[in-house]
């Protein structure tokens, strides 16, 4: 008894582990491939279709953007847009009284005329910050501005050319005592204070920046889909806005036309009284854009302007602070590691209890679905988890361990019929010749039987051992679920039908035809049928069509040199044919094997042919329909061989 659960425990032991070590070793390179950051793309096309993908939200409306257009450009007929345009625009604005004004146009030198207007102008508006570019390279800001009224507005970008960061503070290359903070941080912080909220250093985190009680989650250099990525100053995780309209956006001449009694001018006392504008260019031939796949329904595709850009970062900090909506975090790596590898045990532990390929598919499927609808829950709590990984681990050690699974179970199946056969000849054979046998031994070892007697008992023995081995051979004909082949194999019709195809094809290959004897190439290819589609009697005609054209090709290909045998998927149609380079068709007459190929091809609603081929040799093709559903099976497990 204790034998038999040892026995039992190894033979579980041992199917674990056929199934085990292969997903292991997959979740081990993905975790791998993940860690040199070969991943890293995946991951970030990920979150972007993730953010893509939510609600749309409404208009901020505590930013509004200027935009200088194409129209706007052709109306002042000059480019960059002169000193005097801007410092006329910036008075006006200020006319209605917006909290901030953050001018997102370069101003470093003059550009005539107007510059001594537009000079007064940055003197008077005390709540205006100018821009200049620290990195790489260093563009000033006007001259004559405090520190605190100006930002910049560098824009990192990932390999891929997509931006996903906003980097709101760094110490100055040149100086690396001094730090230097971005435009929509500047605007945020002059926002806020107004309403008592000071910008300071972080609490839980020292190094990053705090409005209030509001901590913004700094990036790291392995924050979520990331891999050792820079993460000097002060960098923060996009959260774009996603909607058809996110900000509220006008044009140099829709204020010119207001101011000019074309409209209520009470219109840009409520767009713009109270809140942060931003000044910048929106025309496409200036080409100020930055590249995003986080947004729906962007035109140009993918592109927003860096005004825009800019607008997001801001109103992602200000939504933060006062409406305490979360900034898009990552987890911790010892967390999502393990988020990654339970997802690799699930796919292990689904594979061992399905064993079957088409519960496998269907329960790896239901089970992606869920990882990505709770990651998308996540993204929409504003938490970026890591999806690409877990899905590639879930897809890849489902599909491979449904095969391993499947070569396991054909590998028993196969030794448990071998093992049938045997004890049941010994049976048969014990029960009878050797009986026989040791009677003959005991009459001659007692030396009591003369040298007739002695050839009548051989005799019969001869007899008997061949009577036995035609009970054999009928016994494993009359089995319902099996089949015998003129070489003698018994093949088991449970196995599925590619399986037994290469069976025929291998064994009957082995048999003595003289045909065969000057084969130099030999090929096949069958793709897989799914079972529930033919029945035991459909897939012994098969079987038995294959062997009659295979030795068709043996007794009467002379000179053949090449012979494949493939079975093929189109259309919801299968192929199951047979081509030789032989010596080709001599007459037209049918014989037995012809008319049951064709009885087959009626019963099966599909259509054979035998036919000579133009440069040399035959075709024997048998056609016939097969359920869509089963192209799935045609691509799993797909294999060529050449002898």
């Amino acid at each position: 008894m204790l034998l038999g659960i040892w026995n039992k425990f190894k033979q579980g032991i041992t199917i674990w582990s056929i199934a085990t070590l292969p997903g292991i070793v997959v979740l081990v390179v993905i975790i791998f491939l993940r860690l040199n950051g070969s991943l890293q793309f995946i991951e970030w096309l990920t979150l972007d279709s993730f953010l893509r993908l939510r609600p749309f939200e409404p208009i901020d409306e505590r930013v509004v953007i200027v935009g200088i257009n194409e129209e706007d450009i052709r109306g002042i007929r000059n480019y960059p847009i002169p000193d005097h345009e801007i410092a006329k625009l910036l008075r006006t604005l200020q006319k209605y009284q917006p909290r901030v004004i953050g001018l997102d146009i370069v101003r470093d030198i003059p550009v005539e005329p107007g510059h001594a207007e537009l000079v007064a102008a940055f003197k008077d508006i005390k709540n205006l910050i100018a821009v200049e570019k620290v990195l790489p390279k260093v563009i000033k800001p006007p001259p004559d501005l405090p520190s605190e009224q100006i930002g910049f507005v560098d824009v990192l970008s990932d390999d891929d050319g997509k931006v996903r960061r906003a980097i709101l503070g760094t110490n100055r290359p040149e100086n690396n005592k001094k730090y230097a903070f971005s435009l929509p941080l500047r605007l945020a912080e002059t926002y806020l204070k107004v309403k008592g909220i000071k910008l300071s250093n972080g609490i839980r985190d020292r190094n990053t920046m705090r409005f209030g009680s509001t901590e913004l989650p700094r990036f790291l250099p392995n924050s979520g889909g990331y891999v050792q990525t820079d993460d000097f100053g002060v960098q923060l995780l996009l959260n774009y806005r996603n909607g058809r309209e996110r900000f509220r956006t006008l044009s140099l001449k829709d204020i010119n036309d207001i101011e000019n009694g074309k409209g209520n001018p009470n219109l840009l006392r409520h767009a713009f009284g109270g809140r942060i504008v931003l000044i910048g260019v929106t025309a496409p031939s200036i080409k100020d854009f930055i590249d995003t796949y986080a947004i729906a329904n962007l035109q140009p595709p993918g592109k927003i302007y860096g005004v825009e850009f800019h607008a997001h970062v801001v109103s992602q900090i200000v939504s933060a602070v006062l409406d305490k909506q979360s900034v898009l975090e990552t987890w911790s790596q010892r967390w999502e590691y393990l988020w990654i590898i339970s997802w690799g045990v699930l796919a292990i532990y689904l594979g061992r209890l399905t064993q079957s390929p088409l519960k496998n598919l269907v329960y790896v499927a239901v089970a992606c679905l869920g990882l990505v609808g709770i990651a998308y829950t996540f993204i929409l709590s504003k938490w970026w988890i890591p999806v690409a990984p877990a899905l590639l681990v879930l897809v890849i050690n489902g599909v491979i361990l449904s095969t391993f699974y499947q070569y396991d179970r054909f590998l028993r199946s196969q030794i448990e019929i071998r093992q049938y056969t045997l004890e049941r000849t010994f049976v048969v054979i014990h029960n009878g010749p050797l009986q026989t046998l040791a009677k003959i031994l005991r009459h001659v070892q007692d030396q009591d039987l003369e040298q007739n007697q002695l050839l009548e008992y051989l005799q019969n023995l001869n007899y008997e051992i061949r009577e036995v081995g035609e009970y054999l051979k009928l016994e494993a004909l009359n089995r319902k679920e099996s089949l015998r082949l003129g070489s003698g194999l018994i093949l088991d019709l449970k196995l599925p039908i590619r399986n037994l195809l290469y069976e025929i094809y291998s064994h009957t290959l082995q048999r003595n035809f003289p045909c065969f004897q000057t084969l130099k190439v030999k090929a096949y290819s069958f793709a897989p049928i799914d079972e529930q589609y033919l029945s035991i009697e459909q897939k012994q005609e098969l079987c038995q069509f294959l062997e009659e054209a295979l030795c068709n090709v043996g007794k009467h290909a002379k000179g053949v040199t090449r012979l494949s045998a493939t079975g093929k998927q189109n259309e919801g149609w299968y192929t199951l044919s047979i081509k030789d380079n032989g010596t080709g068709i001599h007459s037209n007459y049918e014989g037995q094997g012809t008319k049951q190929c064709i009885n087959l091809a009626r019963k099966l609603r599909g259509k054979y042919q035998r036919k000579s081929l133009k440069e040399k040799g035959t075709l024997c093709e048998l056609t016939w329909p097969i359920t869509s559903k089963s192209w799935i099976f045609a691509r799993i497990g797909r294999n060529t061989n050449l002898m």
